[in-house]
This record gives C-alpha cells, structure tokens and sequence, in this order.
C-alpha cells in the first residue's frame, strides 16, 4: 500500500492592483480575511500594464514621434508599475509580516490578461477590488471583475469599497 502525502499546500492567492484606491482596500481585506497570521503563506500581487501603443512612423497630426518620446512612454510605466508594486508589498509588510510576496507584471488588456496568468500559475483563489461604475460607464468600458469571476477557474473574491460620504 502507497502512502499518501496529506500534507495540505499552501493556497497561491493572487491579488490584482492597480493604481486605484480599490485595488489597494481589496489587499487589506485579503490579508485581513484570507491569509493566516500564525503560517506563512503565499500571495502574488499581478499588476496588468496597458499594452505599449503602436506607433507608425507619422501620427494622426503628421509629426514624427522621436524614439525620446518612447522611451520616455515607457520609462513612465515602469515607474508606475514600481510605485503601485512598491506600495502593495509595504502594506503586505505592514499588516502580515509571514508572507511569501511574488509579484507578477502583465502586459495587455487587464481582463484577458488576469485570466490567462490566474490559469497560468494555476492561482487558488483571485482577489479584486471593484471600482463600481455605473450601468453606462460599465457598458461601455466593461467590468474587469465581471469578466475574471466568469472566465478564471478558481474562486474570485470582488471586494467592494464602501466610501465615507
């Protein structure tokens, strides 16, 4: 007779951030709620940046833009991507200090781009935050989280922030 390993892993929780004050509460609450204070656990903060814009070699206005431009473009979103990444891992530190902190930077559309990593990394369980538009604002734009919790294949949290009035 074989025997079995029962040793439970720890769950890979994947948490998405952004630069908006949502993504940052939907953090707070997953290390409040989800991640244990008494073991380590595992947490990977996925940040989605847009896709660098196609340049031809005129724009609409018929100037050229210089590889200066382009390279202050991009220069600009990796600052980004650092600040946001910067700020996740300090709460991360401040609120649970036995965590295992990966971070996770895609390129694209954010919803399609969430999904594919979730799978990829085979995630237990996705945390957003939800930035709540309006029916129009949300028909237009679409809903991130609306498209993760239909498409990924683990359990998605969408943890809306009550803001004071």
């Amino acid at each position: 007779m074989e025997a079995v390993n029962l040793k439970k892993k720890e769950p890979k929780i994947v948490v998405a951030v952004d630069e908006s004050e949502e993504s940052m509460f939907a953090l707070s609450w997953c290390l409040a709620n989800l991640i244990s204070q008494n073991k380590t656990s595992n947490l990977v903060l996925l940040y989605v940046k847009a896709s660098p814009p196609v340049y031809s070699s005129l724009d609409a206005a018929r100037y050229m833009f210089s590889s200066d431009v382009i390279m202050a473009l991009e220069k600009y979103g990796s600052e980004q991507v650092n600040s946001v990444m910067g700020k996740a891992e300090a709460l991360c530190r401040k609120l649970n200090s036995n965590i295992n902190v990966e971070r996770i930077v895609g390129s694209g559309d954010a919803k399609e781009e969430i999904c594919k990593i979730v799978s990829k990394i085979k995630a237990d369980t996705l945390v957003m935050g939800c930035h709540d538009y309006g029916f129009f604002k949300r028909a237009l734009l679409g809903s991130v989280s609306d498209h993760c919790a239909k498409n990924v294949k683990c359990p998605v949290v969408i943890v809306k922030h009550q803001k004071m009035i």
